[in-house]
């Protein structure tokens, strides 16, 4: 069959959607975006993208997306930080429905590759424990105690693609998102993850002056976080390969989230004064990205330092928060 557009991109006006997009457009790809929302709202707009606007969680829109596509990209999903998933559990389970009508659509499409972005919320909650984490190998998603809504679409999702894999012959891949960060992502409004609230935070204690900023929990809680550039270039290379498993793809540096607000602080040259909200969201206890089995089957893991994409990404945030201040 003949395909009309190398990859379409499922969820392209999202965070690392845009940045996707941009990446497989630097390779000369021709690329369909499609994004439910519209495209003012969506993080990036790349004119020589085709660029659409569809609820794929309708079945007819997921069809028309993947109509000619080689590759599909899904990114597409209800979703946010932990301020989100752990409030919004209903409507991120909803999201089934794109996923679902995606794997239909696409096989009807006979597309050649298929690429679910998963995340490390599919983990059982009880290896998640103790700031001081084993991390997380892929085995460690079952028996099934994921998190609750978000992680139980993911891990069901997951599902979806390998037996969709085994009764109809579709090469499916999987990778299992670390906590990704970078610039071009959501900053504030509720959605925004670690990184980006704390740099908004202590953004705008450097311009303003007023040093006292918020911290959920404790600070002790622990996590990994990747840079966009290593989740783009993880995601194409997965796509590309030969395992059909689910695969980590994070960044194994593990850090508190204090030690996350010094390096930030650092970045700006301001020290805060930290208020810690202890009733705030906070998921899990600890979290880190085992990259033993990408290491083995690829020869590659994130390796972009936390300092040097936060470096990054602050720099954007700061830009975000002077040009609203004004």
């Amino acid at each position: 069959m003949s395909k009309s557009v190398d990859a379409l991109v499922a969820g392209g006006g999202g965070f690392i959607g845009g940045h996707l997009v941009a990446d497989l457009l630097r390779q000369g790809l021709t690329v369909r975006s499609v994004d439910v929302k519209p495209t003012e709202e969506w993080y990036q707009v790349h004119p020589d993208a085709e660029n659409s606007v569809a609820d794929l969680s309708l079945l007819e829109n997921a069809m028309s997306a993947t109509d000619g596509a080689a590759q599909v990209f899904m990114l597409a999903a209800d979703m946010g930080g932990m301020g989100f998933i752990e409030n919004n559990k209903a409507a991120c389970m909803l999201s089934v429905l794109t996923s679902t009508h995606m794997l239909q659509a696409a096989k009807e499409a006979e597309v050649e590759r298929y690429f679910y972005s998963s995340s490390a919320c599919v983990y059982a909650a009880d290896k998640q424990t103790d700031t001081a984490v084993t991390a997380l190998k892929e085995a460690d998603a079952y028996p099934a105690m994921p998190e609750d809504g978000y992680g139980w679409e993911k891990l069901f999702t997951e599902r979806m693609c390998r037996h969709f894999a085994e009764d109809y012959g579709m090469v499916t891949r999987i990778a299992r998102y670390h906590n990704v960060y970078g610039p071009h992502g959501t900053w504030t409004g509720g959605r925004e993850k670690a990184p980006a609230a704390v740099c908004r935070k202590v953004a705008t204690a450097a311009i303003t002056g007023n040093k006292e900023i918020e911290i959920w929990g404790d600070g002790h809680q622990t996590r990994s976080f990747m840079y966009i550039d290593d989740c783009v270039h993880g995601s194409k290379m997965i796509l590309a390969g030969d395992s059909g498993e689910p695969v980590n793809l994070g960044s194994s540096e593990l850090v508190s989230i204090n030690q996350l607000v010094d390096i930030v602080e650092g970045i700006a040259g301001v020290t805060c004064e930290r208020q810690y909200k202890l009733d705030a969201p906070q998921g899990v206890r600890g979290r880190n990205s085992d990259n033993t089995q990408i290491m083995a089957t690829y020869g590659w893991e994130p390796s972009i330092s936390l300092l040097d994409g936060l470096t990054q990404t602050y720099a954007w945030v700061y830009d975000q928060v002077k040009a609203e201040l004004a």
